[in-house]
């Protein structure tokens, strides 16, 4: 069978098979590559099921990719075959405010969404760094959270129904427009975080909430991560649940103060920013709780002065991972060993064996994250074309990976497995491995969706 022409007889124009476009498509942000045979950009549910099933019957491999920020070779076609470009079915094609939801397409971008939202008073929370980019298929995909998540959750609370191509091209609903169901599996929560390897998201159904009347930010330093971490665990267990709980160290500072030499932050000590949000008294309640708690183990503790210092702030603190070339040009950040997460308890812990890690292997290291929710990003920094720095990156990333299994956590907390931490899954999951190795053998029984992934 020429399968170029039947694709073109289902997307027309809309194909990709010249080498200078396909290797576009061969990566995103981590060290994974895959060079795809065919990229397809579909306009329709309709579109994206003939695709599927021409796949199926020819047993290609099938690799869905929204706008490509994810960190892990989880849109990468280790394998070849198709990749679906979903960014062009990016419309809202339904706004029910009296309902509190949303229906979308998995092309369109959180910020854009969020902006269409804003005059009705209401929001989609999730926001990861790259929500000005990145896109709600994606999202779903890697049930994708961000900085306010301590608060408000990650997308997976906010997912009420989606609509799915399986890898035969049969189209189903997972939910409903309803809040709750009690009617049978959960196959929404099933495909929300499967990456791909289960299904094709189409459309989805999202719960939206208010936005918060007020925000405001404690700006706290500590003598060091431990402590931070300390400080930490010392407000929740006081009751106090910020929205959004960051941790900045002493390099991410340095960074920052190099993007943005007026932005107002601690001149020394690990920083971390506590926001709240809600009405003017909650807010500012739960702003002098955190100051009060914190302030024993700090060396310095301020609310931040008006909306714009906090909007800057937040700006700034999104583009941290990216702006470390600042600090030193000879060096870029590699993707590896920077997502891991841990139980609240355990915060302190792991910034200090993290800590030690660095050292260990002489890397320079920047340590920053949800804090709030035990979600750490470690930014290593290498010259690139240094052999020996690679391997020593390489030896230290795989002990901050095997540090977070150890310490009850786990390797990814929000920008999924893919390819790069495939090979952790055994020791984070153990027998339940091969449960979702069962799953995936039966609704994908060639393997054709996203083959390569989560270690399946």
């Amino acid at each position: 069978m020429d399968i170029t022409a039947e694709l073109q007889k289902i997307v027309g124009g809309r194909l990709s098979v010249s080498p200078s476009e396909l290797y576009c498509y061969s990566s995103d942000a981590s060290q994974v590559k895959g060079i795809p045979d065919y990229v397809v950009r579909p306009k329709s549910t309709d579109e994206v099921s003939r695709i599927v099933r021409l796949a199926y019957e020819n047993r290609i491999p099938v690799t869905a990719r929204g706008a490509g920020t994810g960190l892990a070779g989880g849109a990468v076609p280790v394998k070849g075959g198709i990749v679906l470009d979903m960014s062009g079915m990016n419309r809202i094609l339904e706004i029910d405010i009296d309902n509190i939801q949303v229906l979308v397409e998995p092309g369109i971008i959180q910020d854009t969404l969020n902006e269409t939202l804003k005059p009705y008073g209401f929001f989609f929370p999730p926001n990861p760094g790259s929500s000005a980019m990145c896109t709600i298929g994606g999202m779903i995909a890697y049930n994708a959270s961000g900085m306010r998540c301590v608060k408000y959750g990650t997308t997976r609370n906010y997912v009420r129904d989606l609509e799915v191509v399986l890898a035969d091209g049969t189209v189903i609903h997972t939910g409903s427009k309803m809040l709750k169901s009690a009617a049978g599996y959960d196959l929404t929560q099933l495909i929300v975080g499967s990456e791909g390897t289960l299904g094709i998201v189409t459309k989805a159904r999202l719960k939206i909430a208010p936005l918060p009347k007020i925000r405001k930010l404690v700006i706290a330093s500590f003598e060091n991560a431990e402590t931070a971490g300390q400080a930490v665990v010392k407000t929740f267990s006081h009751g106090v649940i910020p929205s959004a709980c960051e941790i900045l160290d002493r390099v991410s500072l340095q960074v920052l103060k190099r993007y943005d030499p007026k932005l107002v932050l601690p001149s020394e000590g690990d920083v971390i920013l506590f926001e709240v949000d809600g009405t003017e008294n909650s807010a500012r309640e739960a702003a002098e709780q955190i100051m009060a708690v914190c302030a024993p183990l700090a060396l310095s503790i301020r609310l931040a002065e008006s909306e714009k210092e906090m909007a800057d702030i937040w700006a700034a603190r999104k583009l941290v991972g990216a702006a470390v070339s600042r600090l030193d040009p000879t060096k870029s950040r590699i993707y590896v060993g920077e997502d891991v997460g841990v139980p609240i308890k355990k915060i302190p812990e792991l910034l200090k064996r993290v800590q030690e890690i660095a050292e260990k292997f002489n890397l320079p290291a920047m340590k920053y994250g949800h804090i709030g929710d035990g979600n750490l990003h470690l930014a290593l920094f290498i010259d690139v074309l240094n052999k020996d720095e690679w391997d020593r990156l390489n030896k230290a990333a795989d002990l901050v990976h095997r540090t977070a299994i150890e310490l009850e956590g786990t390797v990814s907390s929000e920008h999924g497995i893919g390819a790069a931490r495939a090979e952790y899954m055994k020791a984070q999951w153990g027998p339940a491995l091969e449960v979702m190795r069962a799953i995936k053998n039966v609704l994908d029984p060639k393997g054709i969706l996203n083959p390569g992934k989560l270690g399946l």
